[in-house]
């Protein structure tokens, strides 16, 4: 069967770029986020308590009933025999289900400072200013930056789920799974990332073109009356630039990478500090 791997981490971390890079190579299967973690939430649901003839269902039916998902959804995939990367935020809170499902599955987590997801956040809303991004939900909550990152770094909301989901993946017994890439790091050495991301799935080698990247979804992106969010630049480079968060907000933001910190997980990290060992 297909391997099937999958790609989560925090929001406007460079998942876009990397599924668009890992895509290139013909024997893989990569994109935006997928549908497949959403049904699998319904599944679950549907299979719970709430439904009185649940009780009807074996462990080995649930389990079917899940892998059922990915199955459907990838069947074309499966029969191309491609490596399947499955792309969502919300495997990183789903470990547990994901090794029983998928025993060889590895995660790549794709991370970056949260005071450079905020501010990419809030680039897209200004360059927006017509629209009202449905990143919101209601007029308090999109009326200054403040409200918006805050609104935003909830635990159930864009970010503050992503955030957490991350962090309990990376203190979990199997974090060992977890491959988190920094985003400068993809950005400003893509090739030796690309090149430790195969080793850690166990793939052959693949030349990637880095000067022509290309993928966008830009009805899903109008859908959220959020233009741009899923449009990834030609080429692959790091562009350093001014943030424009207010310094308070951007401080704030800034101390909650605990990724750089290892001592008390067993996942792996592709950073400055991990590369240059």
């Amino acid at each position: 069967s297909s391997p099937i791997h999958l790609i989560s981490g925090l929001p406007r971390a460079g998942s876009t770029v990397l599924a668009a890079l890992l895509r290139q190579n013909p024997r893989f299967h990569a994109g935006m986020t997928s549908p497949v973690g959403g049904l699998v939430n319904r599944m679950l649901d549907a299979m719970s308590e709430e439904n009185e003839f649940s009780v009807f269902i074996s462990p080995e039916q649930r389990q079917d009933l899940i892998l059922s998902i990915f199955s459907a959804y990838y069947q074309q995939q499966i029969a191309e025999n491609k490596v399947i990367f499955d792309t969502n935020r919300l495997w990183c809170s789903k470990l547990p289900l994901i090794c029983q499902l998928f025993p060889e599955a590895k995660v790549i987590c794709c991370v970056r400072n949260v005071a450079w997801v905020m501010d990419s956040l809030e680039r897209l809303v200004r360059r927006n200013a017509f629209e009202i991004s449905r990143m919101f939900r209601n007029r308090a909550e999109i009326s200054t930056v403040y409200s918006r990152t805050e609104a935003l770094s909830q635990g159930n909301r864009l970010v503050g789920f992503a955030y957490n989901a991350l962090k309990e993946a990376f203190y979990s017994e199997q974090a060992d799974r977890l491959l988190l890439v920094d985003y400068e790091f993809l950005a400003i050495a893509p090739e030796q990332t690309l090149s430790l991301i195969y080793q850690f799935i166990g793939e052959e080698p693949f030349n990637h073109d880095l000067e022509s990247i290309e993928y966008e979804e830009p009805e899903f992106d109008r859908k959220l009356r959020t233009e741009g969010l899923h449009t990834v630049r030609s080429r692959v480079e790091f562009k350093p630039r001014r943030s424009i968060l207010p310094p308070d907000l951007f401080e704030r933001f800034s101390q909650l990478s605990f990724w750089t910190d290892t001592t008390n997980s067993v996942a792996n990290v592709i950073n400055f500090k991990t590369s240059s060992k």
